[in-house]
């Protein structure tokens, strides 16, 4: 039969030892946010902003003017330009912005 060797819990749990067993390893950290705010002051993305932003300004002073004929066409094109300028400028963002 095998003798079984008995640790006292005390000396067994508070005992420090001077040797590690296992070797540290050296740790590569790597950043879970990639990209800074500031990275959106790209020019095309200003530039696509701004024009969709003149766009929305001149039909508010059509709107204002009373020419509610020609508000209603700039409103039918924006409902489909906006989501593809969206969608085009953040596919743009992303293809172009180095990880």
């Amino acid at each position: 039969m095998r003798k079984t060797k008995r640790f006292d819990f005390r000396c067994f749990f508070y005992n420090h030892s001077s040797t590690s067993s296992m070797k540290p390893r050296p740790i590569a950290a790597y950043s879970f946010v990639p990209f800074s705010p500031v990275a959106m002051l790209d020019p095309t993305i200003l530039t696509i902003g701004g024009i969709v932003l003149g766009i929305a300004i001149i039909e508010r002073i059509l709107e204002r003017w009373g020419v509610i004929d020609l508000v209603d066409q700039f409103a039918k094109v924006m409902r489909f330009i906006l989501p593809v300028t969206f969608y085009s400028a953040l596919i743009y963002f992303f293809a172009t912005f180095m990880f």
